[in-house]
């Protein structure tokens, strides 16, 4: 089985080194020794957020949190191109399962998206408490999978701003993929940047109502390609994770 892996805040882990100490403390330290009880001996992971990775051995569980003595400092670099998932806000907690499951499988990023058809709307205090959701919930996805980088959150967008943005990532180089049931093109001809490129790969997913024709012409018109991933029509919350892990496929993540 894997090492566990706990987060602390980027830039915590800087500076430590092979046969250094380190105390795992707070909220995250005490998940590991009292919740989990982790024993001396065990090995424990701390990431930063942000791409490094300590590999520690619990030497003590003591009331201030467990400390552990530092095996390992490993620094991931970010995959490039980064993919992005653009999930349209969804009803119930199905928004939340899609960046859930889309961080799980290597999303890089998530960008909330009020379209025309989101029954939900992100307002004032709603808009604060929602978006504060999504990053416990990317966090939470992100230990679930070990992974030392944990996507970003960004603002929420609207139609027009999602059209500005799809320019500016064509124009760097980068691809906006948006699912549609009425696509021709599958989403494995479609042209993405290949590995190892600088720019953004957007994945864009719309409400349980669907994207409306005005928005697939705004995003079309701004340079974005319309995409289907196969013979059968996903909810929102199932879409977003598929096409992200079969792009990550593509872009050798998984090999």
């Amino acid at each position: 089985m894997t090492a566990p892996v706990f987060l602390a805040e980027p830039g915590a882990l800087d500076g430590l080194a092979a046969g250094g100490t380190y105390l795992l403390d707070g909220t995250e330290g005490r998940h590991a020794g009292v919740v989990q009880r982790r024993a001396p001996g065990e090995r424990v992971d701390v990431v930063d957020c942000a791409g490094t990775r300590l590999v520690g051995e619990v030497e003590h569980v003591a009331p201030e949190g467990v400390h552990l003595r530092v095996r390992e400092v490993v620094v991931e670099p970010a995959s490039t191109p980064r993919l992005l998932l653009v999930q349209a806000l969804a009803k119930g907690d199905r928004d939340e399962m899609a960046i859930e499951a889309g961080t799980e499988v290597g999303a890089d990023g998530v960008v909330p998206w009020q379209a025309e058809r989101s029954i939900v709307v992100w307002r004032g205090d709603r808009a604060a408490k929602s978006r504060a959701r999504w990053l416990a919930t990317v966090r939470t996805a992100a230990k679930q999978a070990r992974r030392a980088h944990v996507p970003e959150v960004e603002l929420s967008v609207d139609t027009t701003a999602l059209a500005r943005r799809t320019r500016e990532v064509v124009a760097a180089g980068g691809a906006v993929l948006v699912l549609h049931e009425e696509a021709t093109v599958p989403l494995a001809e479609a042209a993405v940047p290949t590995e190892g490129t600088a720019a953004e790969v957007l994945v864009v997913v719309g409400p349980e109502g669907g994207i409306s024709a005005k928005e697939v012409d705004a995003l079309v018109e701004a340079g974005a390609v319309t995409v289907r991933l196969g013979p059968h029509v996903l909810r929102t919350s199932t879409a977003g994770p598929v096409a992200v892990a079969l792009l990550a496929q593509r872009l050798g993540r998984w090999s």
